[in-house]
Parts: structure tokens; sequence; C-alpha cells
């Protein structure tokens, strides 16, 4: 329809210019005027005189200025209504893209320096370690100036993605969490309020969302326990896992509190370990050593001391007893045979005050007996001791303390 209106307002403006050149030829009288006026009829032109080409010239010009506003109107429109089309043949950012068109991520395996100037050469005044989304104050191509957390400065964009390029990077590095905003909160094995309950969540919990788990709406698929969960996503906060930039001074103190951290997890080690030691040290411990040569009077000389020192005592003890007195046997520090050691100078109070004597002429208990044989075989429950009494530190075998 516009093209035909466009050739009848060019057939006109011909007619027109025609009518103009043949009424400056002639010039002749009436019946061209009434020509003319029939032409002007027809166009809707105002006559403007006996000899009117003049006028029909400047009617003329006022009728194609017209033409033309009306056609550059047209054209206008037209070029309105192309590039409406192709914004609209545009996919639509949602609205989790357009707030990530001034964000930045770092895509690097560690960390990426944040430097107080757009310079390689800067100071370095933080750092965006792998994670870690930044907002943009502005890009020249080549730095971004970004602030995170409490970083402010400057990075290479080359080593960085932005915008919708950012937000899908997110999503593959560091996924989601849910966190938890309610106490009491089940995850399901099933998404299903009947479902069995894996455990229990109470507020301020995060899980890991299973991205790879189809959820049905109203429920959000997580990781309990190494498997998939379910919980209401009326209770939960779902979220992008990322973290923010640290100061050159943050990192510093994460480092001196990680290092105290370490030596405060090896001092309780090691007090744990201790502990253990000395709880273990007062039980009896049974070791087997080597036998020492001995004949029968060896045996009743120390089934007798043992019964001097240890007569009253559990077997444990009496057998403690002898493994001190085999122990100084075989140690360079004292005397090597049984006999030497137990008659040793102010070592054995019974060898001295007579009750040895004594008791080897009357009876020794058979536990005794048993137990000399025992340490005289290389059984050792004290863990090398070679003293004993019944006070003051040492490992603790019945009412007797062994050193």
């Amino acid at each position: 329809m516009k093209l035909n209106k466009k050739v009848i307002d060019s057939i006109t403006v011909c007619g027109l210019c025609a009518m103009l050149t043949v009424t400056a030829v002639t010039n002749s009288g009436r019946s061209e005027v009434k020509a003319e006026d029939k032409v002007l009829a027809n166009t809707g032109l105002e006559h403007t005189g006996y000899n009117s080409y003049a006028g029909v010239a400047a009617t003329l010009f006022d009728y194609e200025k017209g033409l033309t506003a009306e056609n550059a109107v047209t054209v206008e429109k037209e070029n309105v209504e192309m590039v409406a089309a192709a914004q609209d043949a545009q996919p639509q950012l949602t609205q989790e893209q357009q707030e990530w068109q001034t964000k930045l991520m770092p895509k690097v395996e560690e960390s990426l320096n944040v430097r107080a100037q757009a310079d390689e050469q800067s100071d370095i005044v933080g750092k965006l370690y792998k994670g870690s989304v930044a907002d943009i104050v502005e890009n020249d191509g080549t730095w971004a100036h970004i602030k995170s957390g409490n970083v402010d400065g400057y990075v290479n964009v080359s080593y960085c993605v932005t915008g919708t390029d950012a937000l899908s990077y997110a999503y593959d590095t560091c996924g989601e969490i849910a966190t938890v905003n309610t106490d009491g909160l089940r995850v399901r094995e099933t998404a299903d309020t009947n479902s069995k309950a894996l455990e229990v969540a109470d507020q301020g919990k995060t899980y890991q969302v299973d991205r790879a788990a189809q959820a049905p709406d109203g429920w959000i698929a997580v990781v309990s326990d190494s498997q998939t969960g379910y919980i209401a996503a009326d209770y939960a906060t779902r979220s992008l896992n990322t973290r923010v930039g640290i100061t050159i001074e943050e990192e510093q103190a994460q480092i001196a509190a990680q290092k105290e951290a370490e030596r405060k997890a090896a001092e309780e080690k090691a007090a744990k370990e201790a502990a253990k030691a000395a709880k273990e040290s007062k039980k009896t411990e049974t070791s087997q050593g080597e036998a020492v040569s001995a004949g029968a009077d060896d045996l009743t000389l120390l089934a007798a001391i043992i019964e001097c020192e240890a007569g009253g005592e559990s077997y444990e003890c009496q057998l403690a007893v002898g493994a001190a007195v085999i122990n100084r046997v075989k140690s360079s520090s004292y005397p090597n045979s049984i006999s030497g050691v137990i008659y040793q100078k102010g070592q054995f109070g019974p060898a001295s005050s007579g009750k040895l004597a004594r008791k080897l002429s009357g009876r020794i208990s058979s536990s005794c007996y048993s137990a000399a044989q025992e340490a005289m075989s290389g059984v050792d429950n004290t863990g090398g001791c070679t003293s004993f009494n019944d006070h003051g530190s040492g490992i603790s075998i019945g009412n007797m303390k062994f050193r």
C-alpha cells in the first residue's frame, strides 16, 4: 500500500512539472488558464492568478517538501520497528544474570594478586583465591578496579572471567550450598514428608547442593553423609558457595592463626599420648626377656626375698619384685648374680636384718616360688625397673612403686 502511494505522488509531481512547462511556453490566454485550473483542481492546489507559473512553481516546491517530510517519518518509523524487532529477538537476561554483569572471578588454580594500582610493579594489597567473587568498579579491558570483602584494588582481567561467564564458572567451580534457617529440619531419604529421616539439622547448618539429583518443586537435593537427601526449600536458603578476597594483613593473620592452631593441636596430642602412656604404665606389663642361669639355691633365695618383700601382695606384685632383682643381675651397675644382688650392702633390708635367713629356714609360699621361676625365665612386668618401695613415684603394681 505504501509503494502505491509513492507511485501516485511521483506521477502527480511529474504532471505538475509538465503543466508548468506548457504554461511558461504558451502563456496565450484563458484556455491555458482553464487547463491550469483543471489540473490544480485535481491536485487540490490553490490557483494564484492569470499568469501563474511562478505561483505553481512555489506551490510545487511546498508540495514536494511535504512529501519528503512524510517519507522521512515513514523511514524513521520503519527503522524503529526494525530495531525493536531485533531487540525482541535477543535472549533476555535473568535477574541473576543481570546482577552478575558487574561481577568478576579469578580463573586461576590458587590465587590472583590484587594490586594497589593498575600496574604489574605495584604493591600487592590483597588476593582473590579460587572461588572468590568481586564487584567491578571500572574495567578498561586490561585492568579492572575491583572490591571484594575488605580488598580494594586492581586485577589483570586476562586472568578473570566476568558477567554471565563468571556466573557459569561459579556454578561449575564452587557449586551451591543450602543453609538451614530453622531448627529441627529433617533431611529426608526421598522428596516426601513421609520418607525416612536421614538426620535432623538445626538453624545455620549448611549442606552441599546435589545438582545432579532431580529435586521436585519445593525440595532441595543435598549431600548428607555422602548420600543424597532432600530438605524442604521453604526452610533453607540456596546460594552459590563463593568467597571474598582477603587483604595481605588478613592473610598474614590467617597464617599466624593456623600455625597457632597447629601448635596447640601438637601440644594436645602430646598431652594425650603422655596421659595414655602414664595410664598404661599403671597396668601390669609383662614382657619376656632373657632367662638368668641359676641353680636351686638361687631359686629358693629369690623366692625367699620375694616372700620377705611382697608376701602379702598380689601375684603381680610378687612377680615384679622378682623381676626387679633379675633386672639388677642383668645390669652392669649391680652384681651379676642373684645372691650378689640380694646380699649387696645397703640394698635389701631383710638380708641384713636376719629376716631372709629365717625365711630360708622356714616355709616359702608356692606363689613366691612361681613368681621367682617366672622372673628367672625372663618375664618382666615392670618395664625394666630395678628398684621398688611402698611410697614415692613410679609404676604402681599392687601397693608398691617400681622405678
